[in-house]
């Protein structure tokens, strides 16, 4: 289960170093073989490859009536591989599909990844709490 949220630079060629405590269960989990694919929430979303070739099978078994669903997130998915630093590349595309600059935040969402543009994640979080609890949570209490 991955949890948490670090705060990262990218490289100037787009590089994000994975933290070390996730490179590690990364490694072992899918030898550092990783999918990063576009989401419409403005994000990236970050699968270990077995994990998303799971999600890769339920999306690609979609009606024709989802084709534009499955052009985000089959289309826009990308492999990559952590290389000896713990690094992974982002592609360009996919960085600019969602607005990501130097300064991003790799969010821990259990079985994957989020990869929000810093700026942006703190103003969808204001939005988020401005819009108040939504009703499927009103039982929810820690």
């Amino acid at each position: 289960m991955f949890q948490g949220a670090s705060a990262i630079n990218l490289d100037a060629k787009g590089r994000m170093s994975i933290p070390a405590k996730h490179r590690d269960a990364l490694a072992v989990q899918c030898e550092g073989r990783l999918t990063l694919t576009k989401h419409p929430h403005g994000c990236l979303l970050f699968f270990p490859r077995p994990v998303w070739e799971s999600h890769r099978d339920q999306i690609a078994a979609w009606p024709m009536s989802a084709r534009a669903w499955q052009r985000i997130f089959l289309g826009n998915a990308c492999d990559v591989e952590m290389d000896s630093a713990g690094r992974i590349l982002i592609s360009p595309e996919l960085r600019q599909a969602v607005g990501l600059t130097r300064d991003v935040m790799l969010l821990g969402m259990g079985t994957h990844f989020e990869i929000w543009d810093a700026a942006k994640l703190a103003d969808n979080e204001q939005e988020a709490v401005a819009g108040g609890m939504p009703d499927v949570l009103s039982n929810f209490s820690f």
